[in-house]
């Protein structure tokens, strides 16, 4: 078993939840979310975020609208529905309570039986 495999699926089951963590105050195009994301060590690639922004929307979580730029094309500002901040809260529990739990199992003296 590969170590980076297992890396990988770690990450890509939190990238949902950072991604809406990311919005949660302020609106951001593809590559301030990349950039936030990369300065937390968590490295995603446009062809991984696209389909995940897409997804999101479809479900409600995200809208999002055109921005023009002063530097090239106009820009697509995502951000959080009502559904979507709903949905953060929901997951902020969750994380919280997953967090306590591996916390707990990991940090154990193992004992022989």
């Amino acid at each position: 078993m590969k170590i980076e495999n297992t890396k990988a699926q770690m990450r890509k089951g939190v990238l949902e939840y950072c991604i809406l963590s990311v919005l949660k105050d302020n609106d951001a195009y593809v590559a301030e979310i990349l950039g936030t994301l990369k300065d937390a060590k968590l490295l995603v690639v446009e062809g991984t975020i696209y389909p995940l922004l897409t997804r999101l929307k479809n479900a409600g979580l995200l809208n999002y609208r055109w921005e023009e730029s002063t530097s090239g094309p106009p820009r697509k500002y995502y951000g959080l529905t009502e559904t979507g901040k709903l949905f953060l809260k929901e997951l902020n529990t969750t994380w919280n309570e997953l967090q306590n739990a591996v916390n707990i199992v990991t940090s154990q003296k193992t004992t022989k039986k």
